[in-house]
């Protein structure tokens, strides 16, 4: 998976008009755009989803109000700092690249075209991954700091593989969403950080996840003396016995794991002996 790392303009400064206002200096100038540009200023609303379509190419149909912004002399200032964000972020990419992309490969065992992420200032604190009705959209805009920057990069990984998977299998959005996590979140940051993060996640997804949890440890290719180990990392238990050890699963990718799941999910979620040690 190749990520680019791009600051655009018109991202930048739709999202300081209608995100969450960063500053003083900011929320008086976008009362002040909203007193004499009101038509402008609703009519741009709808410019986000364009923009994520095609950031290079985008031009919108008026340009008045991202004219004004850029020319203000705070626009430089942040434009500087979400710059500096930017190169941070690139780093932390290049240093950490080598050993992230092999094991996600080898987890997810399908490839993911090129995305944009378009970074914007941390100040927002903002992830948008939009969905625009063309499904072939491949731009994330990212806009929140994180302490953690392992944490950051599963975060961010895990924010474009949730994307890629928004549409697949609609009517099971949970199993989908459930195996995401399992992928990105908790075996993906565990293999990274040498930790175990298999209790981290949307708690309403836990026990859907502990009960594909099983099946999950036999996609990955775990032999059944292997899983006490995994149970034991985890801190997840289960009887092995009361499985059928399903080979076939450490051979297909994550969307073949997600029909797996589908497909057998009445039996599934009926067994209720998993639990957390």
């Amino acid at each position: 998976m190749n990520i680019k790392f791009e600051v655009n303009d018109y991202i930048l400064v739709w999202n300081l008009l209608f995100q969450a206002s960063i500053s003083e200096r900011v929320h008086a100038f976008k009362q002040k755009i909203w007193i004499n540009y009101k038509k402008q200023y609703n009519d741009i609303f709808k410019d986000n989803a364009l923009i994520l379509k095609d950031p290079k190419n985008f031009i919108p149909d008026d340009d008045t109000i991202y004219n004004i912004a850029m020319e203000n002399a705070n626009y430089e200032k942040v434009k500087k700092n979400t710059e500096k964000f930017r190169l941070d972020i690139l780093k932390i990419w290049d240093v950490n690249k080598k050993n992230v992309l092999p094991e996600l490969k080898d987890i997810l065992r399908f490839e993911i075209k090129p995305y944009h992420v378009l970074i914007v200032d941390p100040k927002l604190d903002i992830i948008d991954k939009t969905l625009p009705k063309d499904r072939k959209v491949n731009t994330l805009v990212w806009g929140k700091h994180y302490d953690d920057s392992i944490k950051m990069l599963v975060e961010m990984i895990y924010q474009i593989i949730s994307k890629e998977l928004k549409k697949y299998q609609e009517n099971y959005k949970e199993i989908v969403q459930a195996v995401v996590e399992l992928a990105i979140l908790n075996e993906l940051h565990t293999r990274i950080s040498k930790t175990s993060h298999y209790l981290t996640g949307d708690p309403a997804l836990k026990y859907l996840k502990r009960q594909i949890y099983p099946y999950w440890l036999m996609y990955l290719g775990s032999t059944k003396e292997e899983m006490l180990n995994y149970m034991m990392r985890d801190k997840i238990a289960f009887d092995i016995d009361h499985y059928t050890f399903e080979r076939q699963l450490s051979k297909v990718d994550l969307y073949t794991f997600i029909d797996f799941c589908i497909k057998n999910q009445k039996h599934i979620v009926k067994i209720n002996e998993l639990e957390i040690i």
